[in-house]
């Protein structure tokens, strides 16, 4: 990525933020013996935090402007990095989103999910490890089925109206629980749910169904976490051959359920997918003629998808941040092309949606309508 084709920006939804539409995700910084989510956040080539600051600051010189962060990452070493890191820069230029809902020791009971007092105190915590006064994005981490969805958004919603946070969203979250969350903010006078950070790749399409419908209605925009699968869509791997261990996320987790753990790994489901491999035969196609990488085609998919407003990336070193940054501007997928990407990578509605997504209902689509793009 050149110094003259740095990151486009966008929207963050209808806030009128304005974020680099490539995010950094900070899942990988902080080495800690004691993970919440160590299954989750399992990788061999964690950053410390001299390598997460150089990682950083050349974010930053490519136009980055947006961290994500979550206190479960490194059990709360992450923010504690990012914090020291923040001291050094003028905190107005940088966004920064963060999640609640998992606790920071599974020994706790109420140190856990969306109630009042979790949100409150895990916000108050991550001020203190980020040394900043605001968060300009906190997201609920997923649903909570023990507290009243009420009690959480009069929670954002005092946050909002005390400087605490900006702006409030959802995470990891199904269609009906986003389109709740909307009626009743707007029922109850509330601010609104402005966005969606949902698992989203040509290998993780699901939520076009339902989530997304709502996101398009309402006017919230996505913010995609996982956009290369875990690796399966950077072209690295090869059929037939196992991922090495120490190489990729991917061949950690494979090594680690060899090793008798009770983990499981994407590639168990797709290794012998002959859909997956077509997929990234097209990909290595558009990437060859494009003069780019697999891994940029996947992301580059993503950020001409209309709700998208920005592409968290996960990098474990500077070459790697500086190849999926190179998705960001400078060049665009054709039409033909991400129709192309699309074809490969669907598939098949179920019902109702065969019949909702299909002929009938796309042959009455109505621009007047404002529901509808």
């Amino acid at each position: 990525m050149s110094a003259q084709n740095k990151a486009d920006y966008s929207f963050l939804g209808r806030t009128g933020l304005k974020v680099s539409n490539v995010c950094l995700g900070t899942n990988m910084f902080g080495i800690s013996e004691v993970e919440p989510l160590a299954v989750f956040n399992s990788n061999p080539k964690r950053q410390n935090e001299v390598e997460a600051h150089k990682l950083l600051d050349r974010y930053i010189e490519l136009g980055g402007n947006f961290l994500d962060t979550a206190d479960v990452y490194g059990a709360g070493i992450s923010q504690k990095i990012i914090g020291n890191w923040l001291k050094t820069k003028r905190r107005s230029d940088i966004i920064i989103s963060s999640k609640v809902w998992f606790p920071m020791d599974w020994n706790t009971k109420n140190n856990i999910g969306l109630s009042r007092r979790h949100i409150i105190n895990t916000c108050d915590e991550t001020l203190e490890r980020l040394q900043t006064n605001y968060i300009d994005l906190f997201q609920a981490h997923i649903w909570d089925n023990a507290t009243p969805i009420e009690d959480t958004l009069r929670t954002f919603d005092d946050l909002v109206r005390c400087g605490k946070i900006r702006y409030y969203g959802f995470s990891n979250i199904c269609g009906w629980q986003l389109q709740k969350i909307v009626d009743l903010s707007r029922h109850l006078n509330l601010h609104p749910c402005i966005s969606l950070q949902q698992q989203y790749s040509l290998l993780s399409r699901e939520s076009e169904v339902e989530a997304f419908m709502v996101c398009e209605n309402e006017r919230i925009c996505v913010l995609p976490w996982s956009p290369l699968k875990g690796g399966l869509l950077t072209g690295k791997f090869k059929r037939n051959n196992i991922p090495d261990a120490t190489g990729s996320r991917v061949g950690h987790m494979i090594a680690r359920k060899a090793s008798g753990e009770s983990v499981s790994s994407d590639w168990e489901k797709f290794c012998d997918d002959e859909q997956y491999w077509n997929l990234i035969a097209l990909m290595e196609k558009f990437a060859k003629a494009k003069g780019k990488t697999v891994a940029q085609v996947a992301i580059r998919w993503l950020l001409q998808k209309d709700i998208v407003a920005s592409v968290i990336i996960g990098c474990s070193s500077i070459q790697q941040l500086e190849d999926n940054m190179g998705a960001s501007s400078g060049w665009k997928l054709s039409e033909e092309e991400m129709q192309e990407l699309d074809k490969a990578s669907r598939t098949p509605y179920s019902y109702p949606y065969n019949m909702l997504l299909g002929t009938f209902s796309t042959s009455r689509m109505n621009r007047f309508n404002s529901s509808q793009k």
